[in-house]
């Protein structure tokens, strides 16, 4: 069956994914003496970061297609058929969207202002902007899981969910428990959580049928 126009755009999503992970992978490379065990991917854009142009090139498409697919998927969600237990999905949908406006925005103003932590207001603001992403992203997916839960036909958000929160809740638990000199690896657990979901919902947004919208 053709597919509709928001429907092939759904496909951001994984141009978005692609963008970032490239972005993490090939940043380091104009970073010298960047440990990607040890260090935050937010250090490679930091704005005296030697590889911050390297990190806007590789990352500019994840930029305009990270927040512009969930908001098109919100859009979807809107007219997709949704029984009056599973209205919890356009729900957790918006606050993903929400959650992803923030990010794209509050980051973009308030980059760190030096690898790690130098403590300005830049780097304090930098913070608080993590700290609402992340509590936005809890309970959006936690709803995405009630959600999959309690109506079949939303069980596969719902399960995509699960797996983008138990890795959040490995980076942060990782992030404290973990050797300092491992750091970068559990964190990338957390960064990657999110990506990867708006990914998914891009999929979801592409492979539902129009049978399954209103």
């Amino acid at each position: 069956m053709k597919k509709s126009l928001l429907q092939k755009l759904g496909l951001l999503g994984i141009i978005s994914f692609l963008s970032y992970a490239a972005a993490v992978i090939f940043s380091p490379l104009a970073y010298p003496g960047y440990n990607r065990l040890a260090q935050a991917v937010s250090d490679l854009s930091a704005a005296n970061a030697p590889s911050l142009v390297l990190w806007n090139r590789l990352s500019a498409p994840y930029a305009i297609c990270e927040p512009l697919c969930a908001v098109l998927c919100c859009i979807g969600v809107q007219n997709r058929k949704i029984s009056s237990q599973s209205k919890l999905l356009r729900a957790a949908t918006y606050v993903f969207a929400a959650m992803e406006l923030v990010s794209a925005v509050g980051y973009r103003m308030f980059p760190l202002s030096d690898s790690g932590y130098a403590g300005t207001f830049q780097d304090v603001m930098h913070i608080a902007i993590t700290a609402a992403v992340v509590i936005l992203s809890i309970n959006s997916l936690t709803m995405f899981i009630v959600a999959g839960a309690k109506d079949k036909t939303c069980r596969s958000y719902g399960i995509c969910a699960a797996i983008a929160l138990a890795m959040m809740l490995v980076g942060a638990l990782g992030t404290k428990l973990a050797p300092a000199k491992y750091f970068g690896v559990v964190e990338r657990f957390s960064v990657f959580a999110a990506t990867g979901f708006n990914a998914a919902l891009g999929l979801h947004l592409f492979i539902e049928t129009p049978a399954q919208n209103a």
